[in-house]
């Protein structure tokens, strides 16, 4: 194939006129991926599960308890930090899409970020007496950028290990299954060795590092043994144009992407405030890793549901239906307090059910609009897409912490001190209110999307003729 400088729309020729590595034609992919390679890929989430779980969770609220910083400054400098970080996604997901090393495309990425991710876990976990600002932003960004070069290619990886519509849906929701495994240790085994009380944040974090660093290897070599990276990639001349141009203009992505940003934002809220909300409204600190392990274990429970499901209504449909059950849950959270616990219950059982949906469907989708873009454009770029789904990502979480922790502050709130009511009802306003607007929006942003399962067996169809 011979570089150009267009690629016109649903032409056969398009193919030939995108720039590729390796000048051989597309080789048949199996459509069906052996377990053990599902595993073996499945198992990269493990440790990135446990990690992030406790920068969301834990270190915002570790920090403001053990350090001299306001709730104002630590949603800043994690909001900064995020945002820096939507800057390298792009960048990494290019140079993955780029890359031709004899390892693989995608491998190689995850087998560098693997100590970085290590070095990063160690110092934000365990900070030294009398880290400040500095250190927080420093060591945040250093965890998110080698974040980003594991996650960003191995997501391009997961929607190239088979083109069929349903059994991405399937590599979907192993990855899925081994993250929230991987969160659930995270937040099980602190409360077992410290015999069931969990509450020292700080033993919490020594903690999850060891977890983090020990399947963080395990993970990584089995990954890179066990997983084939053989996927070809088609790619415009001017890759950063066809970018902007890919944002700027109405199409299945971009609907896409706006709809899990608003949904993203909606979650990560509520799980930003969680800690907060549970001691300070609730004021029930001590059952808050249940609350947790129940939302995960509901979650991982919920997965093979989902899946099996969008086989039947469609991914999309599907992913709309959660989104509205969760909003339900959501509606009546600010009006519980320490005497109505046990409904907290039930509304963590609900929405973390709800969530196996966002875990698994979004990134399935993701991946047909990929072949979307290869049929319309002739451009096979699994790595830029990925890339702006992981900036979206990233930014709903610091968007979340931007918008909560300000409004906290000048709501009086207080994480160390006594609260007023007004305060309090501000803190379980903020924790279930955003959650059902932003839901809401990213429902009506998917309205008509256009790719069912029929659409995008067409669409391989005319991939597959092509390819002849």
């Amino acid at each position: 194939m011979s570089s150009g400088s267009t690629a016109p729309r649903n032409n056969s020729d398009s193919a030939s006129e995108a720039t590729t590595h390796t000048g051989e034609p597309q080789p048949q992919v199996s459509r069906r991926v052996p377990k053990l390679v599902l595993a073996a890929y499945g198992s990269l989430a493990f440790p990135l599960a446990a990690a992030f779980i406790a920068l969301q969770v834990i270190v915002p609220t570790f920090y403001a308890q053990n350090t001299a910083l306001s709730l104002t400054a630590i949603g800043g400098l994690l909001l900064l930090a995020r945002l820096f970080d939507t800057i390298t996604d792009p960048l990494v997901g290019y140079w993955s899409d780029q890359s031709n090393f004899r390892l693989g495309r995608r491998k190689v990425f995850v087998v560098i970020a693997a100590p970085l991710i290590a070095i990063s876990t160690w110092f934000l976990f365990n900070p030294a007496s009398g880290a400040g600002g500095g250190y927080l932003l420093f060591w945040t960004i250093a965890i998110y950028v080698a974040g980003t070069l594991s996650i960003v290619p191995a997501s391009a990886w997961a929607a190239e290990l088979s083109p069929d519509y349903n059994q991405r849906s399937l590599v979907t929701g192993v990855r899925v299954a081994f993250g929230l495994a991987g969160t659930l240790v995270a937040l099980i085994l602190p409360a077992l060795i410290a015999g069931g009380d969990a509450e020292d944040l700080g033993s919490t974090l020594k903690i999850v590092t060891i977890l983090v660093l020990v399947t963080l290897v395990i993970a990584t070599v089995w990954a890179a043994v066990s997983v084939p990276d053989t996927a070809k990639t088609t790619l415009p001349p001017n890759s950063v144009s066809a970018a902007w141009s890919l944002m700027k203009t109405h199409n299945p992505f971009r609907q896409l992407l706006v709809s899990f940003l608003l949904n993203a934002v909606g979650n990560a809220i509520p799980a930003t405030l969680f800690l907060l909300f549970v001691t300070h409204v609730l004021g029930v600190p001590g059952q808050a890793g249940i609350f947790l392990v129940l939302y995960f274990v509901s979650a991982a429970i919920a997965v093979p549901f989902w899946v099996t499901a969008s086989k039947r209504y469609g991914k999309h449909g599907t992913w709309a239906f959660a989104m509205v059950l969760a909003c339900l849950f959501f509606l009546w959270t600010p009006f519980l307090d320490a005497d109505t616990v046990v409904w907290f219950y039930v509304i963590v059982i609900a929405t973390g059910f709800a969530t196996g949906a966002d875990l698994a469907l979004p990134s399935a989708i993701n991946a047909d609009v990929i072949e979307w873009d290869a049929l319309h454009t002739g451009y096979t770029r699994p790595g830029l897409f990925f890339a702006l789904w992981g900036t979206a990502s990233k930014l709903s979480y610091a968007l979340a912490i931007g918008i909560a922790f300000p409004l906290l502050d000048v709501a009086g709130f207080s994480a160390n001190g006594q609260n007023s009511e007004s305060s309090l009802l501000w803190l379980a306003v903020l924790y279930g209110g955003p959650c059902i607007l932003f839901k809401l929006a990213a429902i009506w942003t998917m309205r008509g999307y256009p790719i069912t399962e029929a659409v995008h067996a067409d669409i391989r169809k005319q991939l597959d003729e092509r390819n002849v």
